[in-house]
């Protein structure tokens, strides 16, 4: 096996799916390897044996360090990913733990609102190739991040400015869930009813509603992301 054909997926819980994330890479030929650091199960030392990295969210928070010690380890380790000059994607939980390593604040809604539905996203003028136009994500937070220092804001929202933002090369952070596909969200409206109540967050219905109206672009925009994105590793 060779960093060519692995790809790492950091998952926040055993019963968690990488949804159309994993669909697509495995379409492309890629392994999948699965680490669960929640569980207490190490991480690889570096990312020189793998194609790039996946760091999936969790209901948990960025600043649960001192409870939790899958997240310390997680903090620990990313500086060392990043080290390994390999690509590195953080989703939601993902990348508010890579915003807290580079130094930026990770913090709730100031008026203690949600962001769970499907909520647009801007690009902006560094996005170039990464967003080339609005689009509606599916978001399940209560918290946000901060823009890094020297970090590039990607994407921004009305409700949590900071959505994307690229690091370096090939080091990105998103703060809503591309891997969501229809089984998956139906698993979290069952799971997570009791957050439906939360401020700002959409009913089931609108829920259902905006993915079928919203969910084909989304799945489109992470076919061309993963492409680019891949691309942008070590040889």
């Amino acid at each position: 096996m060779t960093a060519a054909d692995r790809v790492l997926l950091v998952m926040q819980a055993p019963d968690a799916s990488a949804g159309r994330c994993a669909q697509q890479l495995l379409q492309r030929g890629y392994q999948l390897d699965y680490r669960y650091p929640q569980a207490g199960e190490p991480l690889p030392a570096t990312l020189e044996g793998y194609a790039g990295a996946l760091v999936f969210g969790g209901p948990m928070s960025a600043n649960d360090d001192g409870q939790l010690p899958g997240i310390r380890a997680q903090l620990d380790w990313i500086p060392r990913a990043l080290a390994s000059g390999r690509p590195f994607l953080g989703i939601c939980l993902g990348a508010q733990l890579l915003a807290r390593v580079l130094g930026a604040p990770v913090k709730p809604h100031p008026a203690g609102l949600a962001e769970i539905g499907y909520f647009p996203v801007r690009p902006t003028v560094a996005a170039q190739t990464v967003f080339d136009a609005p689009l509606y994500v599916y978001h399940w937070h209560r918290e946000g991040f901060e823009l890094p220092a020297g970090a590039e804001l990607l994407a921004s929202g009305e409700r949590f400015p900071q959505q994307a933002f690229r690091y370096g090369a090939n080091t990105f952070g998103v703060q809503f869930h591309p891997e969501v596909d229809l089984r998956i969200l139906e698993a979290w409206l069952v799971e997570g009813a009791a957050e439906l109540a939360a401020p700002g967050a959409q009913s089931a219905a609108e829920q259902r509603d905006r993915h079928s109206r919203h969910d084909a672009a989304l799945d489109r925009w992470l076919d061309g992301f993963l492409d680019t994105w891949l691309h942008l590793g070590i040889d």
